[in-house]
């Protein structure tokens, strides 16, 4: 009898269906293929075809699946039964949820819409947030931006027009050396790890500037552990000895940059700011006639070292700030942490790559004066950045330096350079200003965010107070583009400005890791007045899973996963666009959810429908829009122009074309976006390339041709300065002057961050950061991340271990000047000496998450969020200031400053908060999917 082999199945039915659609694991929005098998999810691989990450999945990606059948997932709408923070809630109905979220919103719209703030945390829908809001009438909305980088994204507008992250990304096919600042790993993960690889096979070369040496720094080629806070002193003294070798591109500052205009010297209310002509145009000395003319007169060739009547150039200012001792390496090393020698190895390196291995394309094209060119000349020499250089509180300069360094070397939007993404760029000045009109029962009379140009676009009231709740646009913050979601808790707790009525939040964990001082943000949200009732009276909260936030909430309404609901990658908000193509893409149900819950969007249009809101509602007062789906297909912001560029009109048309009722669907069967790709002759030199701006005009990112010069010396922050120095009929309160002065410096500058001062006895600089396998907290109550990162540590570097006698499993208190925590400590030798750090938002409160009270999380997992005040400490002055970064009041998280020392071993981290009770079940031990629970 012979022997027979098993008979096995080895192509077994993995699904039944593909169904294509938009990861939210990430900011990156990748394309996915979801599995479906037996109506569920049965796994997610990347979608080859999609143009972010071209079949590229991550761990997040992939885990995706973990999201839909967490336990944690709300069920019901609920109401709070028992005292805020106990966790007593009701299951109420819909309808009852919505008739109670509109007996508490509309009479505030009808009697004073500011008394209802909405802060939204990180959704990817704030063109809708915002619409609604705005129609709503409040001027006290915004988005996460505030605590996260917005210092990167406001620096990167005022400077060139567009910033790095989602608005641009490094030419990957020709980039021949790439430098990264302070990045955040959770960020652009798959497209960054592509890049590099692409990269380092055609030979080029990455260096990571970093106190932390992980992830992408810990694949670079180079790796400079700059001391917290110094990023931007390092840059300028790159500057400084690019400037001093004449490794700068100045036909590129000459044609592109403001570099060329005139800066007025004249006494009075308009020294620093730049000549223009009689059409308001800036002045240039053109090199063939030795006059004056218009930047953008054609056949001009700009003089960037003239002078006309004592008035000199921003390049010459330039040139004098910069190549001054101060920013020399030897001057710089100590503070920076950087020897000089290495300082001056990687400003040779730049120069070396930007001008030795020039890249010449034998493309023709037309600039904005009408000059034709017969060859595109780029520097292969690329930069990325983000929340790194971005919190600290002389983060919004640093950008601006680290913006400028690359204007310099002549890199950004040639090849090999940095390149953006439409619908970048866009000048500054083609941006919304904020507004903060209120009319009960009107809309507010504009958008409430967007890029003031001088005093006169500050939210402010008759008497110069504040507008807004989180102070957002007034002296305090000027520029603050994304608004301070991490002061309008406390701000709305100290009845400053003003008291608010209704607390609206989406997604925005503010009683755990979102806000800085932790345990002071919970007691402000259950705190009561003398009679009783809650400082904050009503808080209504939307979220998908039982956050820590959800115990301090009135109302819940439970939003659903990603994976169960449509949403829309608008390029009306924060699009997929690739630098060579405009991109969006769409999520939609691919499985339906088995609880009583509904997409946030989709509540957010039926309170708006409910409430009457303009724009929600037709002529007779019926519901505008059915729900989120119709809103994205029939909603237009400009005629012709909606949430989706693609398939419009009869299906044929992109950018501009009427709703098509099918669009949805074509969006599906595309594979959930769609692309439209740049001509060859516009791909670079975007905001001076006239090809590019006529075809950004026709698919609908312009009305017109909007071509702009670079914007090195900043007229708008010398604006505010001016005001500083008591010119104009808007005037600071004077104790901002000194700090208005120092801060809005128009050229780049560097000032030593606020949370050093007086920090003598906190030696040591403390930071946080996402690790690559996390994005929003809810990755950390993930089933297979968190196998990834169960604990965090504390890490220390080398010689804060040795000088302490630490050994592995020791744990140590650290101690802020606001606080102090006890953590287990582990030994890291890639580390800036002075420096230690913790993964972010890995700590969880016992009883969130519907994770087990024992859980690692709940026990060794920890945040410095404990030790960080959202005031900096009394400097003796009667006054507290926000500890955020004064142009545009970013968070200043990385200022942190504590001491360590070695102590007992704990069996839990410390602060120990006792539990939530939460209102979900607890998690089966052994789960499967659909069974029940």
């Amino acid at each position: 009898m012979t022997y027979r082999q098993p008979a096995l199945d080895t192509s077994p039915r993995v699904s039944d269906e593909i169904r294509k659609t938009t990861c939210y694991m990430c900011a990156c929005r990748c394309g996915i293929n979801v599995h479906i098998k037996d109506g569920r999810v049965a796994y997610i691989e990347g979608n080859r075809d999609h143009p972010v990450n071209k079949g590229v999945l991550c761990a997040k990606g992939s885990s995706g699946i973990m999201q839909v059948t967490a336990p944690s997932r709300l069920r019901h709408p609920m109401k709070r039964v028992g005292p805020r923070g106990s966790g007593q809630f009701e299951e109420i109905s819909w309808d009852e949820a919505m008739e109670l979220a509109v007996s508490w919103l509309k009479p505030l719209r009808d009697a004073d819409p500011e008394k209802m703030a909405f802060f939204t945390g990180r959704d990817q829908s704030q063109s809708l947030t915002g619409f609604w809001a705005q129609a709503y009438g409040t001027q006290n909305y915004a988005a996460h931006g505030g605590f996260c980088s917005v210092n990167m994204a406001a620096g990167g507008i005022y400077t060139i027009g567009g910033a790095f992250w989602e608005f641009g990304q490094p030419d990957w096919d020709r980039t021949r050396l790439f430098v990264l600042f302070g990045v955040a790993e959770d960020h652009d993960s798959n497209p960054i790890k592509m890049g590099i690889g692409k990269l380092k096979t055609n030979g080029g070369k990455v260096i990571g500037v970093n106190p932390i040496r992980s992830g992408y720094n810990a694949v670079a080629d180079d790796w400079y552990g700059v001391t917290p806070g110094a990023d931007g002193l390092l840059i300028l003294a790159l500057v400084h000895e690019l400037l001093k070798a004449g490794k700068v591109d100045l036909d590129y500052l000459a044609q592109f940059t403001n570099s060329p205009c005139l800066v007025n010297e004249a006494e009075g209310p308009e020294k620093g700011l730049l000549l223009r002509d009689g059409d308001g145009k800036l002045l240039v000395i053109d090199r063939n006639s030795g006059k004056p003319v218009a930047f953008d007169t054609p056949g001009v060739k700009p003089d960037l070292g003239a002078s006309h009547n004592g008035a000199r150039t921003v390049f010459q200012h330039m040139a004098e700030k910069y190549l001054a001792d101060t920013y020399a390496p030897e001057k710089v090393a100590d503070r920076v942490g950087i020897p000089a020698e290495r300082i001056k190895g990687l400003a040779a390196e730049l120069a070396r790559v930007a001008f030795e291995e020039e890249i010449v394309l034998d493309r023709e094209w037309v600039d904005f004066r009408g000059d034709k060119h017969d060859k595109m000349i780029g520097r292969p020499v690329s930069f990325h950045s983000m929340r790194g250089v971005s919190a600290h509180s002389n983060g919004f300069q640093t950008a601006r330096a680290l913006h400028m360094l690359q204007v310099l070397l002549g890199s950004v939007e040639t090849p090999g350079g940095w390149r953006m993404k439409p619908p970048y760029p866009k000048p500054v000045e083609g941006h919304p200003k904020p507004h903060c009109g209120v009319t009960p029962g009107q809309p507010l009379d504009g958008p409430h965010l967007g890029y003031p140009l001088g005093p006169e676009h500050l939210a402010l009231k008759e008497d110069g107070s504040p507008a807004r709740i989180d102070k957002a646009f007034s002296w305090e913050n000027p520029m603050s583009a994304h608004g301070l979601m991490h002061m309008m808790i406390s701000n709305a707790h100290a009845g400053d400005p003003y008291k608010i009525d209704t607390l609206f939040l989406y997604m925005a964990n503010m009683a755990w890791n979102s806000s800085m001082n932790t345990r002071a943000v919970i007691e402000m949200l259950t705190d009561t007045d003398d009679s009783g009732e809650y400082v904050i009276p009503r808080i209504i909260y939307s979220d998908a899973y039982s956050s820590e936030m959800v115990a301090y909430a009135d109302l819940i309404l439970p939003d659903t996963t990603y994976l169960e609901r449509h949403d829309c990658i608008s390029l009306l908000d924060r699009p997929i666009c690739e630098a060579d193509a405009a991109a969006d893409a769409i999520r939609w149900p691919v499985v339906e959810p088995d609880r009583n819950v509904r997409g946030f969007q989709t509540v957010l249009i039926e309170l708006g429908a409910r409430l009457g809101l303009p724009g929600f509602v037709n002529e007779d007062g019926s519901a505008k829009y059915k729900d989120y789906a119709d809103y994205i297909v029939s909603h237009e912001r400009r005629p012709g122009v909606g949430p989706l560029m693609g398939f419009r009109g009869n299906g044929d048309e992109a950018g501009r074309g009427k709703p098509n009722p099918d669009q949805l669907q074509k969006y599906i069967e595309n594979g959930a976006f769609f692309v439209a790709h740049i001509p060859e002759e516009a791909e670079f030199y975007k905001p001076w390339n006239l090809a590019y701006q006529d075809w950004a005009v026709g698919l609908g990112l312009y009305d017109k041709p909007a071509p702009y010069l670079f914007t090195l010396y900043s007229e708008p922050m010398r604006r505010f300065q001016l005001a500083a120095e008591g010119h104009g009929e808007r005037q600071p309160p004077e104790h901002l002057r000194d700090r208005l002065k120092l801060a809005m410096d128009p050229l780049p500058t560097w000032y030593t961050p606020f949370g050093d001062e007086g920090a003598e006895a906190f030696p040591v600089h403390a930071l946080t950061q996402r690790p690559m396998a996390m994005y929003h907290s809810w990755g950390s109550q993930n089933a297979w991340l968190r196998q990834i990162h169960g604990r965090n540590p504390l890490y220390l570097p080398t010689k804060i271990w040795e000088a302490n006698g630490f050994q592995d499993g020791d744990w140590a208190k650290v101690t802020s000047p606001h606080g102090e925590i006890v953590v287990p400590v582990a030994h890291q030798a890639g580390l800036n000496e002075n420096t230690v750090w913790t993964w972010n938002a890995i700590g969880k409160r016992k009883g969130a998450w519907a994770l087990d009270e024992n859980a690692p999380e709940a026990t060794k997992g920890f945040l410095l969020n404990h030790l960080i005040h959202e005031l900096l400490p009394p400097k003796g002055d009667g006054l507290r200031w926000s500890n955020s970064d004064p142009v545009t009041g970013q968070a200043a998280w990385f200022d942190l400053r504590v001491r360590i020392e070695r102590v007992a071993q704990r069996h839990e981290s410390e602060p120990v908060f006792p539990p939530i009770n939460s209102p979900v079940p607890p998690a089966p031990k052994n789960r499967l999917q659909g069974a029940e629970e």
